[in-house]
């Protein structure tokens, strides 16, 4: 579904559960997931408890797939918010990108607050995969340039 896995720094990474954790107190919400497009679970903050967070993060990333798919039939690019309201439970996903926020809240919140606050941790959320792409892209730029300096000659050494 993606390009190349998303590599990221200790440091870009705690700011993301900063922003999680901000955001599953500010929404009141249960847990709050970051999973990439393909299922895989980048962040958690909150009552995991005995939640199968493997299987939330897959099936989220299936249900954008799946919505996707209808959006494209009507003409839409993707239903960028979804929701799914239960009896006590409800989740709501957000596309930001190439990740997925998924907010699993109960009845200590509603539907409006947390799409309230989805979407100023969105803002902030975007600010640092920004910034993982700048600095995945001036890594990429380096190791071209250490690779560009060596020859078909240099190689051949090695093996002789």
């Amino acid at each position: 579904m993606t390009d190349a896995p998303i590599i990221m720094h200790e440091q870009q990474f705690q700011q993301l559960n900063h922003i999680l954790n901000k955001l599953r107190l500010d929404a009141f919400s249960r847990v709050v997931f970051l999973v990439d497009k393909n299922g895989q679970q980048i962040a958690v903050q909150g009552e995991v408890g005995d939640l199968d967070t493997t299987s939330l993060a897959s099936l989220a990333a299936g249900n954008v797939a799946a919505t996707g798919g209808m959006a494209r039939l009507i003409g839409e690019k993707e239903f960028p918010t979804l929701s799914h309201e239960g009896e006590r439970e409800s989740i709501h996903i957000c596309i930001i990108g190439r990740v997925l926020l998924v907010v699993v809240f109960d009845e200590r919140s509603s539907l409006g607050l947390v799409k309230l606050r989805v979407k100023q941790a969105s803002r902030d959320l975007a600010l640092v995969f920004e910034d993982v792409a700048r600095v995945a892209e001036q890594r990429k730029d380096e190791d071209q340039a250490l690779f560009a300096e060596i020859t078909d000659d240099d190689i051949d050494s090695l093996f002789n």
